[in-house]
């Protein structure tokens, strides 16, 4: 059995790309796991908060020094850390938009990365602390962003693999479902995203 987490991100309902490419990523683990338990966050419904000063505030406080308003701030990241420790596979949408990612994917990366919790510090440098994790990115985007000049601008799978790399994540496998709006190559790019999953 597999423990699933599954991690939406685009704000635009069934038409995302992104969704339905992550949602095929999900129907293959199925396949190949049927006894699989998923757990579904979907970032823009409803609609997952930016840090806030309180929010570092509370991080930052030893946990025996809060209050209880502190403890209530902290909850939705302790939760969402701990759905990322439960989890064996996290599928991760991530549409790009203007280069980068979603700000509500930014904002769970930002309640995610805590050190203590998901990274730590030591004499030997930093230590990711969310080990033994299989990743799956849905990337989708109008442009080709794989190959070629526009490469480059492509600032949504870097990140992500150098972000969740920091905290121990480091078996990712990205699936894209790119050219949207390239005439040509437009109509055929999500179905040769899908192809393009492989379960392992």
């Amino acid at each position: 059995m597999k423990r699933v987490l599954h991690i939406v991100s685009s704000p635009r309902s069934e038409s995302s790309i992104s969704k339905k490419l992550g949602n095929a990523v999900v129907e293959k683990i199925t396949a190949k796991y049927p006894d699989s338990v998923f757990k579904k966050r979907d970032l823009a419904n409803p609609l997952f908060p930016h840090l806030e000063e309180a929010h570092i505030n509370a991080f930052f406080t030893p946990a025996e020094n809060r209050t209880s308003e502190q403890w209530e701030t902290v909850k939705l990241s302790d939760t969402v850390i701990d759905e990322l420790h439960e989890a064996d596979i996290i599928v991760i949408e991530a549409p790009l938009y203007n280069f980068s990612i979603t700000s509500t994917l930014k904002s769970w990366l930002d309640h995610i990365a805590r050190a203590g919790k998901t990274f730590s510090y030591s004499e030997n440098g930093p230590e990711g602390l969310v080990k033994n994790k299989k990743v799956y990115l849905a990337f989708s985007s109008g442009g080709v962003y794989s190959e070629g000049e526009r490469q480059a601008y492509d600032f949504v799978v870097p990140y992500l693999k150098q972000t969740l790399g920091f905290m121990g994540m480091t078996d990712i496998s990205v699936v894209r479902a790119e050219g949207l709006s390239v005439p040509v190559i437009q109509e055929t790019a999500l179905q040769r995203g899908i192809e393009s999953i492989v379960v392992e």
